[in-house]
């Protein structure tokens, strides 16, 4: 060995495991452990973002006695469990805001718009615009099938008539042909059968 070499003085002795701990953790904060703190474990409800260091016996031991919620009553639980599920964060309706709210909790005319103004056709009411005239999206209409067509024809009616519409004239038409209103005259009752089956069919569709 060259006493004079330049890497004599870069040699050192490996220390053992224990030391390597002991170096780079605290000591376990169990009373009486001398054991290195390589595992934390948090410290409580109040201190969040601070841990104990154990080992790992003490720090399993810490966890198995370990409650957050420890002297909470369970109506705070509850509401703490509760504001989980958002992120203890507030939340609001559709189509509600802070800036739209007018005392007695109707919202204002600017609410039913965006914030500079701007306005668009909200039929459904899911931002709020609409939704005090309670408008509704017209259904669209059916179209008339053939056999349809031909009952509302019996019925002297056109295609756009509705259930008032064939209700009266169906009415109308029973009683000009009904024998009873003709002095007993049956040759009307050839049409009237034909009414009567006209208009039975148009209720079963759902058009009378």
């Amino acid at each position: 060995m060259k006493l004079d070499s330049k890497f004599f003085d870069r040699l050192r002795v490996k220390p053992d495991q224990n030391r390597l701990l002991r170096d780079a953790c605290p000591t376990c904060e169990w009373d009486g452990c001398k054991e290195p703190g390589l595992y934390p474990a948090p410290k409580g409800r109040g201190q969040e973002g601070k841990y104990h260091r154990y080992c790992i016996e003490h720090v399993r031991q810490y966890n198995k006695t370990y409650n957050y919620f420890a002297g909470v009553p369970d109506d705070e639980v509850i509401k703490h469990q509760k504001a989980d599920t958002v992120g203890h964060r507030p939340t609001w309706s559709l189509g509600v805001n802070g800036w739209g709210q007018q005392r007695g909790g109707k919202t204002s005319a600017s609410a039913r718009g965006f914030a500079y103004g701007f306005t668009t056709h909200d039929p459904f009411g899911v931002f709020g615009q609409g939704a005090d005239k309670k408008e509704k999206p017209k259904e669209p209409e059916r179209p008339i099938r053939r056999l349809e067509r031909k009952c509302l024809r019996q019925l002297d009616l056109e295609d756009s008539a509705n259930k008032a519409d064939i209700k009266a004239r169906f009415k109308q038409l029973v009683k000009r042909l009904h024998p009873d209103q003709n002095g007993g005259d049956r040759r009307s009752e050839d049409k009237l059968r034909e009414v009567i089956q006209a208009y039975n069919y148009l209720r079963q569709a759902g058009l009378a």
